[in-house]
């Protein structure tokens, strides 16, 4: 979450202040320590709180949104989503309420299930990494275990302990990220940062040299994410299996996997679209294997040159997603430093990484402000940058997906293109449409998925 708050604001904000990001890293591990050893029951309730409030309202007004929202599996996941914040933000306000088990079991099932997932996916996509997230994943689910069987700690440590880890992990990259951004250079991308640079996504993030000519910003054009669900691509597929389909792959009637597709557009001339230049075995044992990202499975790629060939060659996509402020020239930058080389692996060099890793560099410094701590303060309390921060996590312990683009892009669409929309300005417009207010032109409606203005076509 820090890190696409950093990204969205830009670098040039912090850089001559980066002692600062390193002092409140510094101040952040040390509450993260206070609350894991039990130095300070006051200061545990002041955080649980905090997080409880925050968790809470992000919930009310997603769920208020989704209901609002027309019906279909994007209304189906953003209820899922308010439903888990507002039971996560209850269990915290009600913590001085409740034992220790009844404070250990939601919080024990949680990391058991991230645990069996960061581990099996790093088994079985094999990142650069792999070995040291399956040590992540097994640390996880012993934690887990530790809750249920109440030793070596009481179950009343159970969570200060947890919430304490993740404030100290926090105040750690913080730390890191001031001391990196010292040395960084006013031409380069915060992307060419170490802290971006585990799955080598970013080697082609942008370094700008002279003045742009085209301005960041909002722009009189949209960007536009085309994304083929796998459910949507696939030929005659078999019965629904929700998070599957979305965010993995689907199978058809005879067996073969369907991964769906990912291209972004810049209309009238670009258009990034990655393919493998021979189709790959999707089916089985062979589709399994392909999911290894090492250099094994690079095979050749070609780049389709228009939306207009993709619906010839296949069919048109099932899903858009619209977004209207970004910097133009650094995404050509991005695209003619990546198109260098054209070749494709399923993990980790596929159609939705390109199109991801270019919505991260044409939106660096799309927040930019005169007032950043302030803005890096609005953001951290936007529930669309937890969002999609839990998306770039998931995606960084397995791969980019057509899935988690789309939702990544509308996610970041809802932020940028309404970056004064904060949560409580959600929920007034979402009772002024209840009491049938007409919304404010700047606003939008927070069920589509794209970021255009109300004044835009939809």
């Amino acid at each position: 979450m820090l890190k696409l708050a950093f990204l969205l604001i830009g670098p040039r904000a912090f850089r001559s202040h980066w002692h600062v990001v390193a002092v409140l890293g510094l101040l952040l591990m040390a509450v993260g320590l206070a609350l894991a050893v039990g130095m300070s029951d006051g200061l545990t309730q002041a955080i649980y709180a905090a997080l409880g409030l925050t968790f809470t309202a992000a919930g009310l007004v997603t769920l208020l949104v989704a209901l609002s929202a027309a019906p279909g599996a994007d209304r189906r996941f953003a209820l899922a989503r308010a439903i888990l914040a507002i039971l996560a933000g209850g269990v915290m306000l009600a913590s001085p309420l409740l034992s220790g088990w009844a404070l250990a079991l939601p919080l024990a099932a949680v990391l058991a299930l991230d645990g069996a997932n960061r581990a099996s996916a790093a088994v079985v996509f094999r990142v650069r990494s792999w070995r040291f997230l399956v040590l992540c994943g097994v640390a996880e689910l012993a934690l887990a275990a530790m809750m249920l069987t109440e030793w070596p700690l009481p179950s009343d440590r159970n969570m200060p302990l947890c919430i304490g880890l993740f404030l100290t992990l926090s105040g750690w990259l913080l730390l890191r990220l001031g001391v990196l951004l010292r040395n960084l250079e006013d031409e380069a991308a915060i992307l060419n940062l170490p802290i971006f640079s585990g799955r080598g996504w970013y080697d082609n993030a942008p370094v700008l040299v002279g003045d742009s000519p085209e301005p960041a910003g909002r722009q009189d054009r949209p960007l536009v994410v085309r994304v083929w669900t796998p459910v949507g691509s696939a030929t005659a597929p078999l019965d629904r299996r929700l998070v599957i389909d979305r965010y993995v792959a689907a199978i058809d009637r005879n067996g073969v996997v369907s991964t769906g597709h990912s291209a972004l557009e810049l209309a009238p001339d670009l258009y990034i679209s990655h393919y493998p230049a021979n189709e790959i075995d999707q089916s089985g044992v062979s589709f399994v294997t392909a999911l290894r990202s090492g250099a094994e499975n690079d095979v050749p790629g070609r780049f389709l040159p228009s939306y207009e060939e993709e619906i010839a060659d296949w069919c048109p996509a099932d899903a858009t997603v619209e977004l209207w402020t970004y910097d133009p020239w650094r995404l050509r930058a991005f695209w003619a430093g990546y198109r260098q080389d054209n070749t494709y692996n399923l993990s980790n060099r596929n159609c939705s990484v390109v199109v991801a890793a270019a919505l991260d560099a044409t939106l660096e410094g799309a927040l930019t402000s005169r007032f950043p701590w302030v803005r890096l303060l609005r953001l951290l309390m936007d529930p669309d940058i937890w969002v999609a921060s839990l998306i770039r996590s998931r995606a960084d312990a397995m791969s980019w997906t057509p899935g988690f683009v789309l939702d990544y892009a509308a996610a970041l669409a809802r932020v940028v293109d309404r970056p004064d929309r904060s949560w409580h300005r959600r929920l007034g417009g979402f009772l002024g449409q209840l009491r049938g207010t007409p919304r404010p032109s700047q606003g939008g409606m927070e069920g589509s998925m794209d970021g255009r203005p109300d004044t835009q076509p939809s």
